[in-house]
C-alpha cells in the first residue's frame, strides 16, 4: 500500500483503543488512525473519511461490532473488517466469516495486531 492507511479502531473501552492505537503507532507510524467508541460514532467517521481497515469490538452497548460490520459491508464491501474480541464462540466466528471479516482474539497484544495490520497487504 502506497497511500497512508487509514485505519478505524472501534471499541467501547477506551483502554482497548489506547493499547491497539500505541501497538498501530509504532508498527505503522504512516497510518491515519481513527478512533470510535460505539457502532454509531463508527459510522459517522466512515461518512467523512473511509478507512482501509476497521478493527472492531464485537460486545458494545448499542450496536454489536457484528451488526456494525453488517452496515459496512452495504456501503463499503472491499473494506478490510477485523474483529478483535474476547467473545470467541463458534457463532460469532461464523457470522465473521460471512461477512467476510477477519477474526481475532483478545487481548491485544503486539502479535494480535500485527497479523490484522498484515490485511492492509492483501487484496480486497
Amino acid at each position: 500500500m502506497t497511500a497512508a492507511p487509514v485505519i478505524l479502531l472501534v471499541d467501547d473501552s477506551r483502554v482497548s483503543r489506547m493499547l491497539c492505537g500505541a501497538i498501530v503507532r509504532e508498527r505503522r507510524p504512516d497510518a491515519i488512525l481513527v478512533e470510535a467508541g460505539s457502532g454509531d460514532e463508527a459510522l459517522t467517521c466512515i461518512a467523512s473519511l473511509v478507512p482501509h481497515l476497521a478493527v472492531l469490538d464485537v460486545n458494545m452497548p448499542g450496536m454489536s461490532g457484528l451488526e456494525l460490520a453488517e452496515r459496512i459491508r452495504t456501503d463499503h464491501p472491499d473494506m478490510r473488517l477485523a474483529l478483535l474480541t474476547a467473545n470467541v464462540q463458534d457463532s460469532v466466528r461464523q457470522r465473521a466469516a460471512a461477512l467476510n471479516a477477519s477474526f481475532f482474539a483478545k487481548p491485544i497484544n503486539d502479535a494480535v495486531i500485527g497479523r490484522i495490520l498484515d490485511l492492509l497487504e492483501t487484496q480486497p
